[in-house]
């Protein structure tokens, strides 16, 4: 748990974050540069992606999730976290859960029955993390990508 000294504030993320951002996207193993985190930001808040969320310790990003909604036909709406990151020097002090906690406010506040979290198999502390949370594994799958740029196909399946 975080010592009784230390403020946390968990807010929306803006671009004077993208650096912290970058850098806890890295630790996640999505390596990405500020600009590129600041075009992506300014790309979730124009479409409406959802929302990015940051906890702030003591005035420094500790932390982000990213929550969005979904409205598809074959089930009622729900939301997915597309990522969560606590800052590797951080983990295991509640930041992890204060963000989730947070992303399942805003789920449920945008109309959201449930709170969908996708995570890697290999990542089984994340899975223990997710357990003791309260989510349940529902399946496992394949993840089929093709690139709309060039067209290149490829198949991602992480799974031993």
């Amino acid at each position: 748990m975080l010592a009784r000294s230390t403020v946390m504030l968990i807010r929306q993320a803006d671009a004077a974050d993208a650096e912290a951002l970058a850098r806890l996207s890295g630790q996640l193993g999505y390596p990405a540069d500020a600009a590129a985190i600041a075009r992506r930001l300014r790309g979730i808040v124009a479409h409406g992606a959802g929302v990015v969320l940051v906890a702030q310790i003591d005035g420094a990003v500790a932390g982000w999730a990213h929550v969005m909604a979904q409205h598809r036909l074959e089930h009622d709406a729900n939301a997915e976290l597309a990522g969560l990151v606590v800052d590797e020097d951080a983990r295991g002090g509640g930041i992890g859960a204060a963000l989730l906690r947070a992303a399942e406010a805003w789920a449920h506040g945008h109309g959201c029955v449930e709170l969908v979290v996708r995570s890697n198999v290999i990542r089984e502390r994340a899975h223990r993390f997710y357990l003791r949370e309260g989510y349940t594994e529902k399946k496992r799958q394949a993840v089929f990508v093709k690139n709309l740029v060039n067209g290149e196909r490829r198949t991602v399946n992480r799974q031993p």
